[in-house]
């Protein structure tokens, strides 16, 4: 399975780099998690969001809702179970995407820190097409920059907590699933699992 869109070619450096997912927006999305922009294809163990393998956003959305880090995860081949995210994100109503459309990457590796953003999302256009969206999650500083910068918004929520970003739509800032953020997997996990309380999912 595969959602890959066409635009996917991969650049050098120097060059433009457009989004190689489509939105992932199934039926009755109620949360939409909207990162900075995917890691290089190099990167990737599927062809969806959090694809890294050494992400722990699966990770966490296991122990979350399973009990267990590993639902996910096919330990063996060292991947994610894709059928089985997909089919979890429908039932639940979970949507995916990024803030950029477009990026510059100004060094050879995944940090957002060195993502030039060429073209934002438009968020308020995706929102119209998923009505029963009441929570927007970022998981990364330079998402909620993004969107903040984006929409206008006169202050950034602080991580695990939330602001008003429209009528009936709350933005909601996480902690990054990157290993790079100094938190344990449980910290996380607890940090989500709380968002989702509030989204009643």
């Amino acid at each position: 399975m595969s959602f890959l869109n066409i635009r996917n070619i991969q650049l050098s450096t120097s060059e433009i780099e457009y989004h190689p997912l489509l939105p992932f927006l199934p039926e009755g999305t109620k949360v939409l998690f909207l990162g900075s922009f995917p890691p290089q294809r190099k990167r990737w163990s599927m062809d969806f969001f959090y694809p890294n393998f050494i992400n722990d956003h699966w990770r966490i959305m296991g122990l979350i809702f399973f009990g267990d880090k590993n639902h996910f995860v096919d330990v063996e081949a060292k991947c994610f179970k894709l059928d089985l995210i997909v089919d979890f994100a429908k039932e639940k109503g979970i949507g995916y995407y990024d803030t950029s459309e477009a990026v510059k990457r100004l060094k050879d590796n995944a940090s957002d820190k060195f993502l030039e953003v060429v073209e934002y999302t438009d968020i308020n256009a995706m929102l119209k097409k998923i009505p029963e969206c009441r929570v927007v999650v970022t998981t990364g500083e330079k998402a909620t920059e993004n969107i903040v910068e984006q929409m206008s918004l006169s202050e950034m929520p602080t991580v695990g907590n939330y602001i008003q970003l429209k009528d009936n739509i709350i933005l909601y800032r996480l902690p990054s699933s990157s290993r790079a953020y100094p938190l344990s997997l449980d910290k996380k996990a607890e940090a989500y699992r709380k968002m989702f309380e509030t989204a009643e999912i």
